[in-house]
């Protein structure tokens, strides 16, 4: 059985008093339920801090991104050990505006990933296509060449049986544009069809998020599609009420 992950990417937004009343929020809007995962991302400055609020609640906390290296002369740059210590579950890679604006490959994408797994951090790996590349039939090739550099690294398809993956349409996100739920299934099929080729046991018991500016209007018909195992939450994972009531509608979904 897959459970439903639902993960809050704050991007680079937040202050303490602000982080705190969310995450009082959050915390307190919960209901337990044994097929649902919550998670919180904000940025760099402010994991110990969330992560000391969310101590005890169902809140699990994750980064937004991971260095490839372990340590060195590499300012600004954080690697997976340092998240650890800070007690990160999760680290988010290949996410894609760092893909657009920082130029990261992926091949680069691939050593984080394998960098947080060194590290005993769950990388949730994002793929997705433009709508130049959706337009011109592209889709599934850019996809496949995003997960490609992971799948043919050291550890193989066994990689993604401690890894989550999130399909981002980069076309949706901050658009207020969102695939059909049957758009999102069809691609989250092609993605675990795709790691089935390799391993159809991981292939079956791997999370697959969508994230493309879901809300909570529209979160229960994609959570309602069978390979789509929750979400990659972007706005609104910075309104309580809106990312509860996305995690009440994959609450109700059980793989």
């Amino acid at each position: 059985m897959r459970k439903t992950l639902v993960a809050g990417n704050w991007k680079m937004n937040g202050g303490t008093a602000a982080n705190e009343d969310l995450c009082d929020r959050i915390a307190s809007g919960l209901s337990a339920s044994d097929a649902l995962e919550l998670l919180v991302c904000p940025p760099f400055p402010y994991l110990e801090a969330v992560g000391k609020k969310l101590a005890g609640s169902a809140v699990k906390l994750g980064a937004q991104n991971v260095s490839q290296h372990v340590s060195g002369a590499y300012t600004g740059e954080v690697s997976a050990g340092m998240l650890k210590d800070l007690g990160c579950e999760y680290v988010i890679v290949g996410h894609s505006e760092r893909r657009a604006m920082m130029g990261e490959s992926s091949e680069i994408v691939a050593e984080k990933f394998a960098a947080a797994l060194r590290n005993e951090l769950t990388p949730i790996l994002c793929v997705g296509e433009t709508l130049e590349e959706r337009t011109a039939g592209r889709m599934k090739a850019v996809i496949a060449s995003q997960l490609e550099p992971v799948l043919d690294g050291p550890a193989g398809i066994e990689a993604l049986a401690s890894a989550v993956i999130a399909y981002e349409p980069v076309w949706a996100i901050g658009t207020g544009r969102t695939a059909s739920p049957e758009q999102a299934q069809d691609v989250h099929q092609y993605i675990r069809n795709i790691l089935a080729e390799r391993d159809v046991d991981i292939s079956s018991r791997v999370q697959i998020l969508y994230g493309g500016s879901v809300k909570g209007d529209n979160a229960a018909g994609l959570f309602a599609m069978p390979d789509i195992d929750g979400g990659l939450i972007g706005g609104a994972s910075l309104n309580a009420a809106e990312f509860l009531a996305i995690a009440r509608a994959a609450g109700s979904q059980v793989r």
